[in-house]
């Protein structure tokens, strides 16, 4: 089963052909980072007329690296949300079109259901169990689930204030890093091997919500009470920083796994490229007794691969999609 996956929840264009549900046939993603990098954050409309121009060339390379044609494939998935509404409505606007044209069912995929699926693409060839628990982490979201089956993911608990990613990119900015912030950070904490700066853990205790807005006025206090900021002492922040986030990330999905009594943990989303907290994560889950799986870093980003993984089994499971599906932002 030959199914087309489009993603434009935000401001990557992604595009795949995935086989069977785990096999890439062909995939390509399109960036807008030096789009945005001036404004220092995401612009919806830029990043919505950046989908229109790229969508269209990016699908038919996708075809032609495939060696497939519209009538090799059995369906069509894009992401109905959430994410920006206009650069949703630009993939649904092409997958709609597509799809109809040919003659392909159609089918509205949830953007964090493929973040959870895209462990499914992990190195690893032991299937990922169900029930496990899933860790979302990125700019727009972090959240942990329970996952039940591909097709039904229950949402435990999520953040009450900033993502870990939207952290990120606030303390890079406060740091005058530039954008976007995960990387950047991560490359600065690589560079220290000194004492930490004890930064607050949030949302201690029985909680599994997260909460990183105190984390972030914590860091922007500390920088105001120095009275110059050297390039060691940046590269301090970061590595504590990146430290406190990955011990919050690490304490409240553990908690969700112990109280569901599953040994599986997946980790996905932007923020899972991090190499600090998929380290923590896995010495966390092998010292409890868990298996961590996380997909390669390429599809840890949004991607078009993990839409058509998904959109697959929903295919296969008999979900379809109205002619007039609008976007749920």
């Amino acid at each position: 089963m030959h199914v087309l996956g489009i993603d434009t929840s935000c401001d990557d264009t992604g595009v795949a052909i995935v086989s069977n549900g785990r096999n890439i046939r062909s995939a390509h993603l399109s960036s807008q980072v030096e789009l945005h990098r001036p404004y220092g954050g995401v612009v919806p409309e830029v990043a919505s007329r950046a989908h229109a121009n790229t969508l269209l060339p990016l699908l038919r390379q996708t075809l032609k690296d495939a060696d497939l044609d519209a009538r090799d494939l059995d369906g069509v998935a894009v992401t109905q949300g959430p994410g920006l509404v206009g650069c949703l409505l630009v993939g649904i606007a092409v997958a709609k079109s597509f799809a109809y044209g040919c003659g392909l069912p159609l089918v509205g995929v949830n953007h964090l259901n493929a973040h959870v699926y895209s462990a499914i693409f992990a190195s690893e060839e032991k299937p990922v169990d169900h029930p496990h628990v899933a860790l979302i982490v990125s700019g727009g979201h972090t959240a942990v689930y329970l996952v039940q089956s591909w097709e039904n993911m229950v949402r435990l608990a999520s953040t009450r204030d900033d993502a870990a990613g939207e952290a990120f990119d606030k303390v890079a900015n406060l740091l005058n890093l530039g954008y976007p912030g995960g990387p950047v950070i991560e490359r600065r904490a690589q560079q220290w091997a000194g004492d930490s700066i004890p930064f607050p853990r949030p949302l201690t205790g029985p909680t599994m919500a997260f909460s990183f807005s105190g984390l972030k006025t914590a860091v922007a206090r500390y920088i105001e009470s120095l009275p110059s900021l050297s390039d060691a002492e940046i590269d301090r922040i970061c590595c504590s920083f990146q430290a406190a986030v990955a011990g919050s990330l690490v304490e409240k999905t553990l908690m969700a796994a112990q109280q569901h009594r599953v040994k599986t943990i997946t980790l996905t989303g932007g923020v899972a490229a991090n190499r600090t907290i998929r380290e923590t994560m896995a010495k966390a889950a092998r010292s409890n007794g868990m298996r961590l799986v996380t997909p390669p870093v390429s599809l840890c980003t949004d991607n078009g691969v993990m839409v058509a993984g998904l959109g697959t089994i929903l295919l296969e499971k008999g979900y379809r999609a109205e002619w007039d599906m609008d976007a749920m932002p």
